[in-house]
């Protein structure tokens, strides 16, 4: 009887002793979920503000007015070069006729990997039209002024705000700041359209004429 009432005392005590330490592991496991679960809850996001971020398709209010389909269209610019792509957007016909009256079509689309700032209609209507059609006669002065507008390098709009100033093909240097989605060129010219892919350039719709100095 003895070692009987002995036997079972002890394996009580073990089984106890068991439970206990099931106990314990469960609790611990619990408590490491737990921790790991505030860890991941207060790690910060690493995002920047959509505002600070460089864009990756064409942005900006005037491409509202680029169709949404055919050769004027996005698609349809990327495949053509630029003077070519430029008289298929209709915000841009007064820059296409200007470019013809400089003969600069040719140049212009068999350049490689450059970054055009395209003014706008609105941008020449803010010149007065005499004035315009002056330039307009005066191939020397227009190719000078066209020529400007043009820089002989792929610029993304990351780069656009941080990396000028941009040497055009005029000679003349091309300042620009901002990010995201807003950008100045040389101070005042706003861009409208940004990121415009043609077949051979990137584009920038400005509301401002360019004038070297």
């Amino acid at each position: 009887m003895i070692r009987t009432r002995t036997r079972l005392v002890g394996a009580t005590a073990a089984a106890l002793l068991a439970l206990s330490m099931a106990a314990c592991s469960d609790d611990s496991s619990s408590d490491t979920a737990t921790t790991s679960g505030s860890s991941m809850a207060a790690a910060p996001s690493a995002s920047a503000p959509a505002s600070a971020m460089p864009a990756d398709g064409p942005f900006g209010a005037a491409c509202s007015a680029v169709p949404a389909s055919g050769a004027g269209s996005f698609s349809g610019m990327s495949q053509d070069p630029v003077a070519t792509a430029a008289s298929n957007n209709p915000v841009l016909s007064t820059l296409v006729k200007a470019v013809g009256a400089a003969g600069l079509v040719d140049t212009l689309n068999s350049a490689k990997n450059v970054t055009v700032f395209a003014p706008t209609n609105d941008a020449f209507a803010k010149i007065p039209a005499a004035d315009l059609q002056k330039v307009l006669a005066d191939k020397a002065m227009l190719t000078k002024i066209l020529t400007y507008h043009v820089v002989g390098q792929t610029v993304t709009p990351e780069q656009l705000g941080t990396a000028g100033p941009f040497k055009s093909l005029q000679g003349g240097e091309i300042t620009a700041a901002g990010s995201g989605e807003d950008f100045t060129v040389n101070g005042d010219a706003k861009v409208v359209c940004g990121n415009v892919q043609t077949a051979n350039a990137t584009v920038y719709l400005i509301d401002t004429v360019l004038m070297p100095k």
